[in-house]
């Protein structure tokens, strides 16, 4: 699940058809003061200012500002760049204008293990969190789409009434088509506002939520997913995640500061499995990854020169278990690689690496693994007979 921040969430709803309020998404109060001079609504509206973070509570933080003229969104702009709050620096502000509205409600579509659920109420923004059984639903199997009836009813079992309920209902089948042809998990808008000037329904908050490894169908898609951890994404994950994009199979990397025992196993159970049994006994994860669906060595190989540059790591565990079809001989082969890489480049000095893989052509990858002892790597190799998280043992055991 991969978090999108509200200006590309507000664009992906713009393309569907559902209105949203003018916005732009600036660095700095210098690319404001150009972007005023270009767009007629900056320098007529009142606008809202708001931290383009992945944050909560940015109103208590000081952080959005409301009913500001152009001048006014450039110094807040310049206030609120740069702002550290925790791990995290403020590096974009989006600009929107402001919507002058009278009620609020709320809209959202979300997936389920049985299929999706459309969700409205006719109350919205803080309030809803106080009256979530006024939020009414309407229960989808997977593949089966909304009808405009179903949703105009469930729109008046949440109260609205007259030519409301039908404009809620088309917002709500907007936002449905939106989430299934964007690879949605979860979409929310709240408030959804009845906009004074012409009376159609808006969205002035945006959450959405995607699937990121359906990125490869979405060759639009041309924004950073938001850094799910309390802190921004490191150049190295960042890396990584670019190849993923691109690839078949899949490979990814979270840095874990302070840690000195590094993974590099084969699959997302595994990965997990793994990082457990370190915890478990008392050992320090330097990161998260895995690589897993037979991805290209190359891939596995950048990956691994990422792993092998994580600062003060002692032990690398590249464990899996007994593959279906990924080609243990080829995906060793990228790793072999960027364990050569890294040691030239002076990064694997005292650091013991530990394997455990079965799978099509184990024998060829753990021979060639084997072979690295000769090679000047403290190298410890075991197969298919050996436990899982025998070679974690044997790691922890050795600091």
């Amino acid at each position: 699940m991969a978090k999108v921040l509200e200006g590309p969430g507000m664009g992906l709803m713009k393309k569907w058809g559902i209105h949203v309020p003018n916005y732009v998404v600036v660095t700095s109060a210098e690319e404001l003061t150009k972007l005023g001079q270009a767009n007629e609504w900056l320098k007529h509206s009142k606008l809202v200012a708001k931290a383009h973070e992945a944050l909560g509570s940015r109103f208590k933080l000081g952080l959005v500002k409301v009913g500001l003229d152009l001048n006014g969104a450039i110094a807040a702009t310049k206030e609120m760049v740069g702002r550290q709050v925790g791990s995290i620096t403020v590096t974009q502000v989006i600009i929107s204008e402001m919507i002058a509205h009278k009620e609020e409600y709320y809209c959202a579509v979300k997936s389920t293990r049985e299929g999706s659920e459309v969700l409205v109420a006719n109350c919205g923004g803080i309030e809803v969190e106080s009256n979530w059984d006024r939020v009414k639903r309407l229960t989808l199997e997977i593949g089966q789409q909304p009808s405009p009836e179903a949703l105009e009813k469930v729109a008046k079992e949440a109260g609205f009434t007259g030519p409301l309920s039908k404009k809620m209902a088309d917002f709500a089948g907007k936002m449905f088509i939106c989430f299934d042809n964007e690879d949605a998990q979860y979409l929310e808008v709240n408030p959804v506002v009845t906009r004074e000037s012409d009376g159609e329904l808006v969205a002035l908050d945006a959450v959405t939520l995607l699937d990121g490894d359906a990125k490869f169908r979405h060759p639009d898609w041309n924004f950073q997913f938001a850094a799910e951890f309390g802190r921004a994404y490191s150049k190295n994950e960042m890396e990584v995640m670019a190849v993923d994009s691109k690839i078949k199979g899949s490979v990814k990397f979270i840095e874990i500061p302070g840690g000195d025992t590094a993974m590099l196993p084969a699959g997302g159970g595994a990965s997990v499995y793994y990082s457990d049994a370190v915890v478990a006994r008392g050992g320090k994860l330097a990161n998260y990854a895995e690589y897993s669906g037979d991805p290209p060595d190359w891939a596995v190989e950048v990956l691994t020169e990422k792993v092998c540059t994580l600062p003060g790591i002692k032990n690398i565990i590249v464990g899996g278990a007994i593959a279906n079809f990924t080609d243990v001989k080829k995906t060793f082969g990228g790793i072999i690689n960027g364990f050569r890489k890294a040691k030239a480049d002076g990064k694997m000095k005292d650091v013991k690496i530990w394997v455990r893989r079965g799978g099509p052509r184990e024998k060829e990858g753990l021979d060639a693994m084997r072979a690295l002892k000769d090679e000047g790597f403290d190298i410890h190799v075991f197969d298919r007979n050996t436990p899982l998280t025998d070679i974690v043992d044997k790691a922890l055991q050795k600091q």
